[in-house]
């Protein structure tokens, strides 16, 4: 038997990479070099990560149906080539700040403005709404990414392997991740912050050409031999399925109709608690250790903790995907019930978030270990969770119920990235009046914050279940 489905895990595992990459190259450089240049406030980054959510969110509504639509070659190369775009953007903001501002002659002239100035105040206002507009091309585009992998991994792996494909994958979140502390910040303080963004968001374009040479439909490519083609297709009802998916495969659900199922709805509201609490670790990490331990991200310490964050995500999260194989291949379970299960043990992991910031007195090492377990919980989570949908709905509509989740993920981030921005100006400006379970100021901000985190996905978990019980797969 060939195996060229797992080449396209790796394509796929690469463009996730790149996905994330891309998303944290602004996080790595605002404490330290953003902030400075354009007088940001935590509400202003707030503002930016929370508005890229809710772009990201709008646009997941669509990119699902575009991805089934223009199908997953045309869609995946559409969908890279515009973040990559919005990515590479980011680096004119301090130019064309400069030109829109009045009374500023070149880039270096921010810097030099005195803080609290109203010019200061257009600064940060101009340079918001452009990186907005950044964000905003980034997002149209990043938004296709899941939906077009998740309906790759629906075409190339039977059912009973397509949690742990996804992991696969989707640990390319935390090795981006994992790489982005050791490659921007060095990038941001040697070449400048704009360099960081035009040479992490070249890299989506060079992902390009491989896609276009190396993908196709598993019934069409010619590394696909009739022995693994088989074993992809072993879920169908018979041989000639093998080759050909049934007619009622093929059936698309009218996008409207999608919000009929509570299938459906389960997938929203696991999305919608779950995937801001990735974000705000993603987004606010680097600006935390910062912040309560003096480490910026360009520094040795910085550097390391964002890196032992990470590690323990990489290394934690691959084997989300293959619990649940373990209960359907030794325990006999069917995919769904053995996909809760996995869901409901990793649901557990973020409560470690609990004791981040009480430990975090002692030593910046114990945040940055127990916020790892915790997001590697989340990686091991949405492993199982996107795979729920390739369970439950037929493979013409998985990008498109994909899509619809990740948009109720987009918003619960917006908010959630609102939220913490306002409130930790709030904490910080509040200083000691300002308490929550000991810690005062900022802190205390960042503890409530953390509270959130570590029980939203028992709550999503436990909505999950009640709404689809038992395994039940939408017929149309």
């Amino acid at each position: 038997m060939s195996s060229w489905r797992w080449w396209i895990c790796s394509l796929l595992f690469v463009a996730t990479t790149v996905n994330y990459l891309d998303r944290q190259v602004l996080s790595l450089t605002y404490k330290e070099f953003i902030a400075p240049e354009f007088h940001w406030t935590d509400a202003d980054y707030g503002t930016v990560t929370s508005m890229f959510s809710i772009f990201y969110a709008i646009a997941c509504l669509f990119a699902g149906k575009f991805v089934d639509w223009m199908g997953t070659k045309k869609g995946y190369l559409i969908a890279i080539a515009v973040w990559s775009t919005g990515a590479v953007m980011h680096a004119a903001c301090g130019w064309a700040t400069a030109h829109l501002v009045d009374g500023l002659d070149s880039v270096a002239a921010l810097r030099a403005v005195e803080a609290g100035s109203n010019i200061a105040l257009a600064i940060s206002t101009t340079s918001v709404y452009l990186f907005l507009l950044c964000r905003g091309i980034l997002a149209l585009g990043e938004a296709g990414n899941f939906p077009a992998a998740i309906k790759t991994t629906a075409e190339y792996f039977p059912k009973k392997d397509r949690a742990f494909a996804t992991s696969i994958f989707n640990a390319g979140a935390s090795v981006g991740a994992l790489a982005a502390p050791l490659c921007i910040p060095p990038l941001a303080k040697s070449l400048g912050w704009e360099w960081a963004f035009i040479i992490i968001g070249g890299l989506g374009f060079l992902w390009m050409f491989f896609w276009q040479f190396m993908y196709d439909k598993p019934e069409n490519s010619s590394h696909v031999n009739a022995e693994e083609l088989a074993y992809i297709h072993q879920d169908d009802a018979d041989e000639a399925a093998a080759a050909v998916p049934e007619a009622k495969e093929e059936q698309s659900i009218p996008f409207l109709q999608c919000f009929k199922f509570r299938q459906t709805w389960s997938f929203i509201f696991g999305k919608f608690f779950t995937d801001g609490v990735w974000w705000f670790f993603l987004f606010w990490a680097p600006a935390y250790f910062q912040d309560q331990f003096n480490a910026p991200a360009s520094s040795p310490l910085g550097q390391g903790l964002i890196f032992t964050l990470y590690a323990i995500v990489t290394v934690l999260s691959i084997f989300g995907g293959y619990l649940p194989k373990i209960f359907v291949d030794k325990k006999g379970m069917d995919p769904y019930g053995g996909r809760m299960l996995a869901m409901l043990i990793f649901a557990f992991f973020p409560l470690v978030a609990l004791l981040a910031q009480p430990l975090g007195v002692r030593s910046p090492w114990w945040p940055a270990i127990l916020i790892g377990i915790a997001a590697a919980g989340h990686q091991a989570w949405s492993a199982n969770i996107f795979s729920t949908v390739g369970d439950m709905f037929p493979k013409s509509t998985v990008a498109s119920i994909t899509g619809i989740g990740t948009m109720a993920g987009g918003i619960g981030s917006m908010i959630i990235q609102k939220v913490a921005g306002n409130l930790f100006d709030y904490a910080e400006e509040m200083g000691s009046s300002f308490h929550f379970f000991g810690f005062e100021g900022k802190p205390a901000g960042y503890f409530i914050i953390f509270c959130f985190c570590g029980l939203a996905y028992l709550i999503a978990w436990t909505i999950m279940k009640s709404l689809v019980p038992k395994y039940k797969p939408v017929t149309l």
